[in-house]
């Protein structure tokens, strides 16, 4: 393979990307470390979705127009499909957080797409892990507030099983609670945001490389290749980007629920 590639971008090497595509340096010389590019469109989207939503119900009509019409479908979309099969009669109290979930992580996972800014937030790692621990904290809290702290923790345990299995069940179901689903919570969001970009970065490089970077005949038709699969690939991406927020924002909506009410 590696012969070939040299061979068809007449006698260099094309490199794939890496985790080069990951690293940011401060916006300016001299400037905080955390002042990347992610940073700035992470706070970028969150100011458009809080300004989007003010602009549409800061004056609602009895019949909706323009931005309040999509707004109000939006709204409809997530109480339906994600707060109300888990949440029932809490989902009214609950939408605005499940609300600013979705379309924040719809809007970060966005950028992938997006000409200039071309990457998507949530595949940095922190900023997942930091909604998904917002949402462990506010289940935590509520689960001890709503069914006191004793309880909280022995409602997370089936009644009624045989003394021995407790000794497995126990362990497992504590670590699942605590440990595993904020961890998964985060990672699940990360992992397919990452993988997503790094694959669409592989195909979109291979098609410029070979058709305007390095062209030749032999790699006319790699690069068209390339092409093709990132269009499809884009499309898919898309897609992904969309159940992602959807997925997480449905799993926020199941914690809290389980903070809410016992789950056994």
């Amino acid at each position: 393979m590696n012969a070939l590639t040299v061979l068809a971008s007449g006698g260099d090497e094309f490199q794939a990307p890496g985790l080069e595509l990951f690293d940011f340096p401060p916006l300016f010389a001299g400037g905080p470390e955390w002042l990347t590019k992610p940073v700035v469109f992470a706070v970028f989207a969150s100011v458009v979705v809080c300004a989007f939503f003010w602009w549409a119900f800061a004056k609602p009509k009895l019949v909706p127009r323009g931005a309040q019409n999509i707004g109000e479908i939006g709204y409809m979309f997530v109480r339906d499909e994600i707060a109300r099969p888990f949440l029932g009669k809490n989902t009214d109290r609950w939408m605005p957080m499940l609300m600013s979930l979705f379309f924040l992580i719809w809007f970060w996972n966005m950028f992938a797409v997006v000409p200039i800014i071309q990457f998507p937030i949530a595949s940095h790692i922190a900023f997942p892990a930091v909604l998904a621990l917002f949402v462990y904290f506010v289940k935590v809290y509520l689960g001890l507030r709503r069914q006191g702290p004793v309880k909280y923790f022995t409602n997370m345990i089936p009644k009624g099983l045989p003394l021995p299995v407790y000794f497995l069940l126990v362990p497992i179901e504590y670590l699942s609670t605590f440990l595993i689903a904020p961890f998964t919570h985060a990672v699940r969001l990360f992992a397919n945001m990452f993988a997503g970009h790094m694959i669409l970065a592989f195909f979109s490089l291979v098609g410029f490389w070979f058709l305007f970077e390095k062209p030749t005949a032999a790699g006319f038709g790699v690069g068209l290749v390339g092409v093709l699969v990132t269009i499809i690939l884009t499309a898919l991406e898309l897609l992904i980007q969309f159940l992602q927020a959807f997925l997480f924002a449905m799993l926020a909506a199941m914690y809290i629920q389980s903070g809410l009410e016992a789950e056994h």
